[in-house]
């Protein structure tokens, strides 16, 4: 496999990792060892982690089937509801595959009788994904054994900065929760008349506890990975490292300092001394862990919603890197202006592989997000502009909040989720609009009624359950990139990025000088964030900060159901 994918020259120098912050005898992770690594990387048409879109219509595929096999086959709800996790374990999870594909051959083969000439077909998708998966965990284990051979024996143990361990325990409290609903699915069952109606009310109820499992095996395998790092020592390797454009960590071989091949990404965290035990960021690693092949289409239009990359730094890799590995990276700061300081992060989510495909989209993301800079500053120079004639001086608490473009899109979410589900009868109704209404509950009240207040302690950002407060002097990121609205804090106990979102149309700004109203609002906050002197000197009492979103939601709950029911 060729190495190299790029002949564009490093535009930002080397940041060095101090000598102190090498573990004794630590070898370097050249590009000659590394080929034989991404030697043994998967091939493209293997099962592999996808993007939520692609795990959802995988799912969708397989309830189809998993419906057909109760109501048509007889195959009792319980081991109908395996087809569909198969197929999405096969995705998000390889490792349960080895139990549900002995298993459902032996459910097909015992109901053989009832699926007639689909019985051959089933069989055959069933262990088809099945070897699928065995050999992409034998190229894991090959990956694993390469990157041990690379560190040659060199081991030291896991430096005390990357703070205790947090890892999975977001996916297990889901784990441990999602069974509830499923539960309840399976107990109301029988209030159903229809036959059929009974068996697909099983069959959710079973696939809920089914992801409800898949979670908390997720929680329990990177908690298990994460810990086995801090309980001995393990292999080191000196490597190259930046933070990329999407928000994860690449890491290259320590010879590549022309950041042309990245091995591989992983969601990676600072972890901070002052930050409390209880305010652990969620994990990275959702159900639907996205494979960094399916991260761009070619033909997609790449927006600059998405930052340049950091510059190239210096670091040690600890753990034996491979698909699905936890690691620890210690690396060069990223301030020219401290050398001296090194930055330790622990991964969030599982080392993510990067095919030459991904590669490649990635450089193209790249020189397309290169073009778009030009553009973005216009628009972000005539928010400004506007923002020094508005903003004046320091003053009173100021707010901003949801606008019509927000509510219309809203509206538009609304009126589509009802054409979908309002015009069936039976489970046809009731089931995928349950699945509609609570993902409504979730995301509608956000993008119909967020709002920020900045005052003289910071900014106030509206949520589900509560409002969530940066500090001035803890802000990182603010921006407004395509459609998206993003505000972002340097401790990790608040708890991920906030962001709004609503549709966004560049050609149409340009033609008739329009502003965004998202752009207004990050000028805004930009411009007190970077001048005190224009931030508000008063502190916003409690009821001018914010409110938790709830009490929307369970309003939008209670009209959805009673469209459910009323509605003819």
């Amino acid at each position: 496999m060729a190495m190299s994918t790029s002949t564009e020259p490093l535009e930002q120098p080397l940041r060095r990792l101090p000598e102190s912050a090498v573990p004794e005898g630590c070898p370097a992770w050249t590009g000659e060892s590394a080929r034989s690594w991404t030697r043994a990387l998967p091939p493209r048409w293997l099962p592999a982690r996808a993007r939520s879109v692609n795990v959802g219509g995988v799912a969708l595929v397989g309830l189809l089937g998993g419906m057909w096999l109760a109501v048509f086959a007889g195959v009792p709800a319980a081991l109908a509801a395996l087809l569909p996790l198969h197929l999405v374990w096969a995705l998000v999870r390889p490792e349960a595959v080895r139990v549900s594909a002995p298993l459902l051959t032996l459910v097909l083969a015992w109901h053989a009788g009832g699926l007639g000439p689909v019985l051959v077909p089933a069989l055959l998708l069933v262990n088809v994904v099945w070897a699928a998966v065995e050999w992409r965990l034998n190229r894991a284990r090959a990956q694993r054994r390469c990157a041990l051979h690379a560190a040659g024996g060199a081991t030291a143990p896991v430096p005390e900065g990357a703070g205790p361990l947090r890892r999975g325990r977001f996916l297990i409290r889901l784990g441990l929760l999602l069974p509830v609903p499923g539960a309840a699915l399976i107990a109301t069952a029988s209030f159903w008349d229809a036959t059929d109606d009974r068996l697909i009310s099983l069959l959710v109820g079973w696939l809920v506890i089914g992801w409800g499992v898949t979670a908390l095996l997720s929680g329990w395998l990177g908690r298990r990975r994460a810990a086995a790092l801090r309980g001995a020592p393990v292999p080191v390797l000196r490597v190259l490292t930046r933070d990329d454009a999407y928000g994860t960590t690449e890491v290259f071989a320590s010879d590549d300092v022309g950041a042309l091949r990245p091995l591989f990404v992983v969601s990676a965290e600072e972890w901070y001394e002052d930050e409390e035990e209880d305010d652990e960021p969620l994990d990275d690693e959702p159900l639907d862990d996205e494979e960094p092949d399916e991260l761009f289409d070619a033909d997609e239009d790449v927006d600059e919603d998405d930052e340049a990359p950091g510059p190239l730094r210096e670091a040690v890799l600890y753990g034996a890197a491979h698909d699905g590995a936890e690691v620890v990276i210690v690396s060069a700061s990223e301030d020219a202006d401290d050398p001296g300081d090194v930055i330790v992060e622990s991964s969030t989510g599982p080392v993510r592989l990067l095919s030459e495909r991904a590669v490649r989209l990635r450089i193209r993301a790249d020189k397309v997000r290169v073009r778009r800079a030009a553009a973005y500053e216009e628009r972000h120079a005539a928010a400004e502009a506007v923002t020094t004639k508005t903003l004046g001086s320091a003053g009173s608490v100021r707010r901003w909040r949801a606008g019509p473009l927000d509510w219309l899109v809203c509206v538009a979410i609304v009126i589509w989720a009802a054409a979908m589900v309002l015009t069936e009868g039976g489970s046809w109704r009731y089931v995928p609009g349950a699945f509609l209404g609570l993902i409504g509950v979730f995301v509608l009240p956000g993008r119909a009624a967020w709002r920020i207040t900045a005052d003289k302690d910071g900014l106030w950002l509206s949520g589900l359950r509560g409002t969530r407060h940066i500090q001035w002097d803890h802000l990182m990121v603010v921006r407004c990139a395509g459609g998206t609205l993003r505000v972002a804090s340097r401790r990790a106990r608040f708890g991920g990025d906030w962001s709004a979102h609503a549709p966004r149309w560049p050609w149409l700004e340009r033609r008739y000088g329009l502003i965004h109203p998202y752009e207004k609002v990050a000028a805004e906050i930009t411009a007190m964030w970077r001048d005190p002197e224009l931030r508000p000197t008063e502190t916003g009492a409690e009821r001018v900060r914010g409110r938790a979103l709830w009490p929307v939601g369970a309003v939008l709950c209670v009209v959805w159901v009673a469209a459910l029911v009323l509605v003819p």
